[in-house]
């Protein structure tokens, strides 16, 4: 790994993007922060998660050493 630190990200040159994609990220750093208040509306706007919806396991099949 090297020590040397990245240089910084330019968004007009570094990345694939559209004028529309740089003019959209120039007026999101313009705006203010959210508050914590604002901060805690916004999440209660967004969907909760379903916990029913169990993930699947390893269960019943074979185990294996790396």
């Amino acid at each position: 790994m090297s020590s040397k630190r990245p240089e910084p990200l330019d968004l007009e040159k570094d990345l694939p993007t559209t004028a529309e994609d740089v003019a959209a990220l120039r007026r999101a750093r313009e705006r203010r922060p959210l508050g914590f208040v604002d901060y805690l509306e916004f999440l209660s706007r967004l969907p909760f998660p379903d916990h029913r919806v169990r993930r699947k396991t390893h269960e019943g099949h074979e185990p294996f050493e790396l």
